[in-house]
């Protein structure tokens, strides 16, 4: 039996790099997600699709994520898992010869082994516990009310094909590879197999989950393995942990699915009901270990604590992810269980691939930094749509946070391409020391600040449209160091009361402009020059009461006049902003952002 494997790359600084049949450097093209409001300025418009990452990037980064205690946030998907720790499996794994199986067959109670060469010493039965003692390939199938061991100190692959197989322990686990040098379970060609354990393992239990391995683990094959992990987790292994196929549904009562060292998942179909994590890696003391990727397949989670959870690194680049945790956005959060929907302690890269999240907390989460470099992320979430305490970059795919409480959040916010929608019922964007915008189209709805820093706002470039609060306690622009514009386009609509603009000596014009009364959600505001020209067009998301403008069109000292349905509502001059600059209903002041939260 064969199944394709393509083929590894060399050796690089004597390191082994990364399989080459896995596409590191494929990242998904997606169509631009629809933007809520939308803003016509002369010569441009919000919703063109910025230039996206390719994903092209090198593989021979030195760069470790998770041995730095502050990254480069623009690492890609390649650079990141070219220094981390490889995966299991190795060449070969995948092809052998059928005449070298051994024939286990289960029943009942007990089993039989048959074996061509009448060789069957590495496997011995022991009423209703079947031992495999030597490395090789092990075809089962049948039923068994007991206990499958792989316990060997063999060098080499211990292979063991499912096919059809129904194990059941009612005081361990059902297959537990206690000791190898590598193991690989294939799940045979049209086989449905299943896995149960015990319901209760005592605290300090060495083995506790239905499939339990303590060597490197890989998951092949085209065939079905529903496991049911009664006492503890589902599928487990203490080394790392490879999916590479097969139609995989597990319901744990923790954890669904632990890869300790580190866990991918490249191929088949994962879905996951887990009363804890749905996918976790653990290994916290070893800085290129405790790492989750998702190169290709299916996978679903349904956590009742954290969705995917990972000591270091989350990296994405290929497949589908549908994550919900906690309960999802309108679940509640518990102070003694943590419901983020994907979480890295060091990182979280997601370079391609299409990843949905409903989480009661944080959707994305992440200790240190995040880069959202291409792909399609869809997320909602009771708390942060993406957090990270150190920086946040966006630099190319599709982002749509539906509902947060603050849609982005991070020390440093970089926004370098892509086409990105939130929406936050309290800020959209919110930086503790800095937010950078030179590329994308960001369209951003808030009830609190839309654009918020603590520290400053620089863009250079990009189209930004932000449908700001209805109430004068916040503005649709909030920063305490100073707004430096010098490209790309901006407006700004929202209440009056805290309204501000891009600072008035920046190299780029702006205007801030107060209306005489409040504009209704739905009308056509134009921006119109002295003589007659219309610069920027935005038609209102909601009820605006100020707006504030830039674009490359606009001249400081020259007046323009912002008209609703061709009705003028307000004017102003290019470059007399001033800040807290009240208006109907509204009162002075600044304020400024919250510090991040954990």
């Amino acid at each position: 039996m064969t199944l394709f494997r393509f083929p590894r790359t060399p050796a690089v600084d004597g390191r082994r790099t990364t399989p080459a049949r896995r596409p590191w450097l494929v990242a998904a093209r997606v169509a631009p997600i629809v933007l809520a409001g939308t803003l016509v300025f002369a010569g441009c418009t919000a919703t063109t699709a910025a230039s996206t990452d390719d994903g092209s990037a090198s593989t021979d980064s030195t760069v470790s994520l998770a041995a730095a205690a502050s990254v480069d946030p623009g690492v890609t998907a390649a650079e990141a898992m070219a220094a981390n720790e490889d995966p299991p499996g190795e060449d070969g794994d995948d092809t052998w010869d059928a005449a070298d199986e051994i024939a286990i067959t289960l029943d009942g109670g007990t089993a039989t082994v048959d074996d061509a060469s009448g060789d069957v010493s590495g496997v011995s039965v022991d009423g209703d516990t079947v031992t495999i003692t030597a490395a090789g390939t092990y075809r089962l199938s049948g039923e068994l009310a007991g206990q499958v061991v792989v316990d060997t100190e063999d060098e080499g692959l211990v292979r063991l094909i499912l096919d059809g197989v129904d194990i059941s322990s009612e005081s361990t686990a059902a297959l537990a590879i206690t000791n190898a040098d590598r193991a690989q379970v294939v799940l045979a060609d049209g086989s449905e197999n299943t896995l149960a354990d015990t319901s209760s393992y005592a605290e300090d239990a060495e083995v506790n989950a239905a499939l339990f391995s303590s060597a490197d683990l890989e998951i092949a094959g085209s065939g079905s393995l529903t496991v049911q992990g009664n006492g503890n987790d589902g599928i487990a292994s203490k080394d790392g942990l490879l999916v590479s196929g097969g139609e995989i549904t597990v319901d744990a009562v923790d954890d669904g699915i632990r890869g300790k060292d580190e866990m991918m998942i490249e191929g088949g179909t994962v879905t996951v009901t887990a009363g804890g994590d749905g996918l976790k890696a653990d290994n916290a003391e070893e800085a290129d270990r405790g790492w989750i990727a998702i190169a290709g397949g299916s996978v679903t989670v349904d956590a009742g604590g954290d969705g995917l959870d990972a000591a270091t690194d989350v990296v994405i680049w290929g497949g589908t992810l549908d994550v919900t945790a906690g309960g999802g956005a309108g679940g509640t959060v518990s102070e003694d269980t943590s419901t983020k929907g994907v979480k890295g302690a060091v990182s979280v890269i997601v370079d391609g691939g299409e990843v949905t999240v409903d989480a009661a907390d944080d959707a994305v989460h992440t200790d240190n930094t995040a880069h959202l470099a291409n792909g399609s992320i869809t997320v909602a979430t009771g708390d942060d749509g993406v957090h990270a305490e150190v920086a946040l970059t966006v630099s190319g795919g599709s982002l749509d946070v539906t509902t947060s409480y603050e849609a982005l959040e991070a020390d440093a916010i970089a926004i370098a391409g892509g086409d990105i929608s939130v929406t936050a019922s309290d800020d959209g964007l919110n930086a503790g020391s800095s937010l950078e915008i030179s590329s994308g189209a960001l369209v951003v709805d808030a009830e609190g600040d839309g654009l918020d820093s603590n520290g400053t706002i620089a863009m250079s470039g990009g189209d930004v449209v932000v449908n700001g609060p209805t109430g004068q306690g916040n503005g649709a622009l909030d920063v305490d160091g100073g707004f430096d514009i010098t490209g790309g386009t901006l407006v700004a609509g929202g209440s009056s009361g805290m309204a501000v603009a891009p600072s008035a000596d920046a190299a780029q014009a702006s205007v801030l402009v107060a209306f005489s009364q409040q504009v209704a959600a739905g009308t056509e505001l134009q921006v119109v020059s002295s003589d007659g020209t219309v610069v920027a067009t935005y038609a209102a998301a909601k009820t605006v009461g100020s707006l504030a403008v830039s674009t490359a069109d606009l001249v400081n000292g020259e007046t323009y006049t912002v008209t609703a349905n061709g009705q003028a509502v307000g004017s102003a001059v290019a470059g007399e902003q001033v800040a807290g600059m009240g208006g109907p209903g509204g009162g002075m002041g600044g304020g400024g952002a919250p510090a991040p939260r954990g």
